[in-house]
C-alpha cells in the first residue's frame, strides 16, 4: 500500500463524547470511538491519514484548527451546538483557509428553529447532515473528492478554500 496522499483533521465539538448514550433517538447508538474507527478506515481507503479530535471547549477546537495550518489538507467539522453560535469558530476556519466540510449526525433543518442557522457554513465547502454516523464517512468522501479534483485540475496541494 502506498503512502497516504492526504491529511484530514476531523473535529468533533461539545457533547459528542457522549454519543451512544445521549439522545440515541436523535444521534444514534454509535459511540464516538466507533465513529472515529469508521472515519479513519474510510480515509485510509481513499488515501488519507485521518486524525480525530473532540473537545467540549471552543478554544481547544480553534487551537487544533490553527495547528492544522500547513499540516492538514482539509477538515471535517461537526461543531455540535457551536455550529449555531460560534463566530470565533467561523473566524478560525476562515483564517486557516483549509477546505472544510460541515457534518452533522442529525438534520438541523428538521429540528428546532435555533438549529437551522449555521454560523460556520460560510467557511465550508458544503455540508452533510441527517445520515447518522454515515454523515462522517460521506463528508470524508466529499472532502477527498474535492482535494483530488483540485489536484487534477492543475491546482496545487496548498490548502485554500
Amino acid at each position: 500500500m502506498s503512502a497516504p496522499r492526504w491529511s484530514v483533521l476531523v473535529l468533533h465539538g461539545p457533547n459528542l463524547n457522549l454519543l451512544g448514550v445521549r439522545e440515541p433517538e436523535i444521534y444514534g447508538h454509535s459511540t464516538l470511538a466507533e465513529i472515529d474507527l469508521a472515519i479513519v478506515h474510510e480515509g485510509a481507503l481513499r488515501g488519507a491519514t485521518v486524525t480525530c479530535f473532540q473537545s467540549n471547549h471552543e478554544g481547544a477546537l480553534i487551537d487544533r484548527l490553527h495547528a492544522a495550518r500547513g499540516v492538514a489538507d482539509g477538515v471535517v467539522l461537526n461543531a455540535g451546538g457551536l455550529t449555531h453560535t460560534s463566530v470565533a469558530l467561523l473566524d478560525a476556519l476562515r483564517a486557516c483557509a483549509l477546505p472544510t466540510v460541515e457534518c452533522h449526525l442529525s438534520n438541523p433543518a428538521a429540528r428546532e428553529p435555533f438549529r437551522r442557522r449555521s454560523r460556520v457554513a460560510p467557511a465550508c465547502l458544503g455540508s452533510v447532515s441527517g445520515f447518522g454516523a454515515m454523515s462522517y464517512t460521506l463528508a470524508i468522501q466529499g472532502l477527498i473528492a474535492h482535494l483530488e479534483r483540485r489536484l487534477h485540475s492543475g491546482g496545487d496541494r496548498e490548502t485554500t478554500s
